[in-house]
């Protein structure tokens, strides 16, 4: 049935968050925010042993060896796994309405994005519309970069600075652009 779009209206007082804070209730998630608001994403905050203990207190499962800058955002750490020797930059920003799992030995960049969560335009009510992000072992997640929703970035490969995957990435792939697209393949040395 087709509908006429002049007669419907986008009505963003009808949205709802749905089940996006499925592992954690109302009081763990309003103590997320005041945690994470003074203890992990602050600046001031140099200890990354506090941090990396506090995200495993609300659900986080994280390997060895995490790197964790100042001012990175996870948005729900019960959605999250981290494997062993991953680095997070400064202002990177976990926005996780669904699982974020990232392998071993990653590098997510200053101001990379991953992004769980879009909206569902086509619905008046502009609902939730979640995916979940895999990155696997070896990834680069370049700075400035944009990663959507149901993406998998497979074994070694790179999203250059500034790029947007909107879809998979190749294992030893190289990408750049808006969408991403292939550039070539990555290489790499024992040096």
């Amino acid at each position: 049935m087709e509908i006429d779009n002049k007669k419907v209206k986008v009505d963003l007082g009808s949205f709802t968050t749905g089940d996006f804070d499925k592992g954690a209730g109302k009081i763990k998630i309003a103590l997320w925010f005041v945690v994470n608001a003074l203890l992990v994403r602050a600046s001031w905050n140099p200890f990354m042993g506090m941090k990396i203990m506090l995200l495993r207190m609300f659900g986080a499962k994280i390997g060895k060896g995490l790197v964790i800058k100042n001012n990175v955002i996870i948005k729900s750490p019960w959605n999250l796994t981290l494997g062993d020797n991953v680095w997070l930059g400064e202002y990177c920003w976990i926005d996780n309405l669904d699982k974020v799992i990232i392998g071993n030995n990653v590098c997510i960049s200053q101001g990379a994005i991953l992004l769980t969560g879009n909206h569902d335009y086509t619905r008046a009510s502009f609902p939730y519309r979640n995916a979940p992000i895999e990155i696997e072992d070896g990834v680069w997640i370049g700075a400035k970069t944009v990663v959507c929703p149901n993406v998998k970035a497979h074994t070694n490969a790179i999203l250059t600075a500034g790029s947007i995957a909107v879809g998979d990435l190749d294992a030893d792939g190289i990408y750049q652009g808006n969408p991403a697209k292939k550039v070539k393949e990555r290489k790499i040395s024992l040096r």
